[in-house]
């Protein structure tokens, strides 16, 4: 199963780079706001919230409708950054949605989508991304290689990485690198299932001043969905939250990360 789910991720983004999806023709500002200070100074929980309308676990989430005004809603309810999916198989993502966004906030923003070439970096800088995702098991299980050359590139391109991890090992390797964010991704990608205990597993130990003297903030990852799930996860030492599905399903964008915001 492990390699069916990732390897066909893998085999995705190389279609979507194989149809042109990342050859786009623009050159859109990034935010001039740093995520990482708005982490470290926000007296309540950080968010980064994804316009996403698909995915592999949930399929359709929500009907297609303009993504600006999504992240509007978003932006009016807390949210400090955005995500938008930018992968078209599984995900219904587009780099025009992540365009339309971009046109619309000046908050800082994630390409998110399955980075196996440089192209979707050069597409990420064009499109006006502040962050690109970068996956460690990826790197571990030998689908990719030389994950700093990656992440250097990305830097060169004044590009931040957000590199998301799921096991202690993974988050090891992952503090050897010079990425910016580091993730953990409460979602196992072998089998799509969910477990906030993920994050409390991956940080059992961790002390953030012996073993990151960078002092990245720590993002947690899917599966969020109340102000009890944020408490846990800020205890178990988690800087900041990633929220995908629970408010793309929500009646309300707004009203939803209200409430979240609300926890601390």
């Amino acid at each position: 199963m492990a390699e069916n789910i990732l390897k066909r991720l893998v085999n995705n983004s190389q279609a979507a780079i194989d149809d042109g999806t990342y050859e786009v023709d623009c050159n859109l500002e990034k935010s001039n706001k740093d995520f990482v200070q708005i982490i470290k100074t926000n007296p309540h929980p950080t968010f980064l919230t994804e316009i996403k309308f698909a995915s592999p676990s949930l399929g359709k989430i929500r009907t297609l409708t303009d993504p600006a005004s999504i992240a509007k809603q978003m932006i009016e309810g807390g949210s400090k950054a955005l995500s938008v999916l930018t992968q078209p198989h599984l995900f219904n993502g587009s780099p025009q949605y992540f365009m339309k966004v971009r046109n619309a906030v000046d908050v800082p923003m994630l390409m998110k989508d399955i980075m196996i070439n440089k192209v979707q970096i050069d597409a990420a800088k064009k499109i006006g991304a502040d962050y690109i995702l970068l996956i460690q098991s990826l790197f571990d299980q030998g689908y990719l290689k030389e994950i700093d050359e990656f992440v250097d590139y990305a830097h060169k391109n004044e590009l931040e990485v957000l590199l998301e991890v799921h096991t202690k090992e993974e988050i090891q390797n992952a503090l050897k690198t010079k990425a910016d964010l580091i993730g953990i991704n409460n979602r196992n990608l072998d089998t799509l299932e969910i477990d906030l205990k993920t994050t409390e597993r991956v940080l059992q130990g961790y002390d953030p001043k012996k073993d990151d003297p960078e002092a990245r903030p720590i993002l947690s990852e899917s599966g969020i969905e109340t102000p009890e799930d944020i408490q846990y996860l800020k205890k178990c030492g988690a800087d900041a939250f990633l929220i995908g599905s629970s408010i793309m399903k929500s009646e309300d964008i707004t009203e939803g990360i209200k409430r979240l915001v609300k926890a601390y």
